[in-house]
């Protein structure tokens, strides 16, 4: 069983950053693609990036490229998100997911961790 373990949310004013981690275990990490989504309350998870499971640049929402950054370290079995320039509206709960290869959809969540923006 695939359990993955998000951490480094808080609370910051605008303008400042974060980094979000999240460290897979019990599977292949070097074999899954990973994401990063983000849910507010009454709203859908909506994707914010991912990473194929080689590296490379990553794919981003539109409402955080040029900020976001998303990066991993498959010999840590750890995928993460650099968050600069935060706003207000990025205030939401994160969560990392993982899409083993061959499928379609992220098959593995994390519980997600609550980064606040304060203005």
């Amino acid at each position: 069983q695939v359990q993955l373990v998000e951490s480094g949310g808080g609370l910051v004013q605008a303008g400042g950053s974060l980094r979000l981690s999240c460290t897979a275990s019990g599977g292949t990490f070097s074999t899954y693609g990973m994401g990063w989504f983000r849910q507010t309350p009454g709203k859908e998870r909506e994707f914010v990036a991912s990473i194929r499971w080689s590296g490379g640049n990553g794919d981003y929402a539109d409402s955080v490229k040029g900020r976001f950054t998303i990066s991993r370290d498959n010999t840590k079995n750890t995928v993460y998100l650099q968050m600069n320039s935060l706003k207000p509206e990025d205030t939401a709960v994160y969560y990392c997911a993982a899409r083993p290869q061959g499928r379609a959809a992220y098959v593995y969540w994390g519980q997600g961790t609550q980064v606040t923006i304060s203005a």
